[in-house]
């Protein structure tokens, strides 16, 4: 998902009485909107001077176009107000318009750092708002802590097969048994004192058993679940068999372009990265 060209990003401390917005009101990941989101007329999500449920720290996360955008976590065990209903982000790619899934995917993150930085790493001092709200730090021992994005990298091997072109795509263990499948290129997080370029050789090798070479940048997506920066590559295959790695991947196959298998949300870059792959092929 990537933030529209008209939102403005901002960074606040907790307001006591925001004025009118849109209100991203989130609790364990998921979202509250409209009962009728994806309807025309309908709201997708809150909007006015406050949200319809009890919220901590309402915070403004940007503008969009003028109106601004507040992030809040629920508070309390009020039930759900008729209209309204909570689900999880990723269950409204399809039924909220493609900006506000963006929105939502920055108040995800802005509400993950708050809830896992309440106290110091260091010294466990309650900590306290520092840089305008962009950053927590600890009044005991001075740590500041800023919002870190696990960077990872994803890629996707090509080959010249008997048939046409071809491209390596795998379905993950932790996918969640999708019927059919879901397929994708192949991704993972980069270690410490690891590049980018490295983390991709090393990851292929370790997920399916191949060489690549010819690596190309992209593009880069940051990805709200919960806080990672993808990093897309195209590559060429060098050689190898696939072997998928226990645990990880259950299959990896060699698919030509006009025969491929389910694929990621087209709000992915994977997707990009893949419907990319398949138009240079066919010019």
């Amino acid at each position: 998902m990537f933030l529209p060209p008209s939102f403005t990003p901002r960074w606040s401390s907790p307001a006591q009485s925001p004025p009118g917005g849109l209100w991203f009101v989130l609790e364990g990941g998921k979202l509250l909107t409209s009962a009728a989101a994806g309807q025309a007329d309908a709201r997708a999500v809150p909007e006015g001077d406050g949200p319809p449920i009890p919220v901590d720290g309402a915070r403004c996360i940007g503008l969009l176009g003028e109106v601004p955008c507040w992030a809040a976590a629920r508070t309390g065990v009020e039930a759900t107000p008729p209209g309204f209903t909570l689900e999880p982000l990723r269950r409204l790619f399809d039924r909220l318009p493609d900006e506000l899934v963006a929105v939502a995917g920055r108040a995800v993150q802005v509400l993950e750092f708050e809830r896992t930085h309440r106290y110091c790493g260091a010294c466990a001092t309650p900590t306290e708002e520092s840089d305008g709200g962009r950053a927590r730090r600890c009044p005991a021992c001075g740590e500041v802590y800023y919002p870190r994005l696990a960077p990872a990298m994803m890629v996707l091997v090509m080959r010249q097969g008997p048939g046409g072109r071809e491209l390596l795509l795998a379905s993950g263990a932790r996918s969640g048994g999708p019927t059919p499948p879901i397929y994708s290129a192949l991704a993972g997080f980069v270690e410490p004192s690891e590049s980018l370029e490295d983390c991709v050789r090393r990851e292929v090798d370790e997920e399916v058993g191949l060489r690549v070479r010819g690596l190309r940048y992209f593009d880069s997506q940051c990805w709200p679940f919960p806080h990672s920066l993808m990093v897309a590559f195209t590559a060429e295959y060098a050689g190898g068999e696939i072997h998928c790695q226990e645990g990880e991947i259950v299959d990896a196959q060699w698919f030509p372009v006009d025969r491929l298998p389910a694929l990621p949300h087209r709000l992915s870059v994977a997707r990009r990265l893949i419907d990319h792959a398949v138009a240079e092929t066919e010019r």
